[in-house]
């Protein structure tokens, strides 16, 4: 945990602009679990603010070797208090600004990707993820007695598939890393240790195209289910706050 006073956000998002290429990596690691926890959302917030400013040609976000992120800090979310809330809901409005970049964004796991951190994953233009033995890709909401809420259903449908939509939100079974390569949860599948290596190539073209013209057409792109995320966002938040 980081005390009041002790944190940092640059302490677990590192953000590294490369001169010669453009491209800026954000890269996760809480030392843990990378939770994604108020303090996290801090912190990639103040990373994509410096992203921003530096209008990079793409971004790059990981997280460290063995994990991307396992999802929501269960000590938060499961309260099923006011701050319960605030988490959920802050949660997805990172999922809309990473959908909603200007710029290229590759994301890229190597290894476990674990509901919210699932959800953040599929966020990217462009996913890559590795091959790492016993990997858990997985929206395990259900598993834990959560319901999938509205907007992860929104950002699982954008990507998947109907058949591994349906695996995916109901049955909280993980898939392997060649199933999420097979269903469309990761673009491309590489050597564990390779992942941030193919990115950064990945980021490169993408970095090569007309910037206008990508900008202009992710939006266009994008339009929908973002419409359709804050809708569902704030129908979430409305549902959970009637509850309280």
């Amino acid at each position: 945990e980081y005390g009041i006073g002790l944190f940092h956000p640059m302490d677990i998002v590192q953000y590294r602009l490369d001169q010669e290429t453009g491209i800026a990596t954000l890269t996760m690691d809480d030392g843990k679990a990378n939770s994604i926890s108020f303090e996290m959302l801090t912190a990639l917030h103040a990373a994509l603010d410096r992203a921003m400013t530096d209008n990079p040609a793409a971004v790059i976000l990981t997280g460290r070797e063995g994990l991307f992120s396992a999802g929501f800090h269960l000590g938060t979310l499961m309260k099923g208090n006011s701050a319960s809330l605030d988490l959920l809901k802050q949660g997805f409005e990172m999922a809309e600004r990473l959908l909603a970049l200007p710029f290229p964004l590759v994301t890229a796991a190597d290894g476990h990707a674990i509901a919210m951190g699932l959800f953040l994953l599929l966020c990217g233009d462009l996913v890559v993820g590795s091959g790492r033995p016993n990997t858990r890709i997985v929206a395990n909401e259900v598993q834990l007695g959560i319901t999938v809420p509205y907007p992860a259903l929104d950002v699982l449908r954008n990507r998947l598939s109907p058949a591994a939509f349906q695996r995916a939100a109901m049955t909280s079974e993980p898939f392997t890393a060649a199933e999420a390569r097979a269903v469309g949860i990761l673009d491309q599948l590489v050597p564990e240790g390779e992942v941030l290596a193919v990115a950064q190539q990945h980021a490169v073209r993408l970095a090569g195209l007309n910037s206008d013209a990508f900008a202009g057409t992710k939006s266009r792109v994008r339009a929908g289910v973002l419409e359709t995320l804050r809708q569902s966002s704030e129908r979430e938040d409305a549902l959970l706050r009637a509850r309280l």
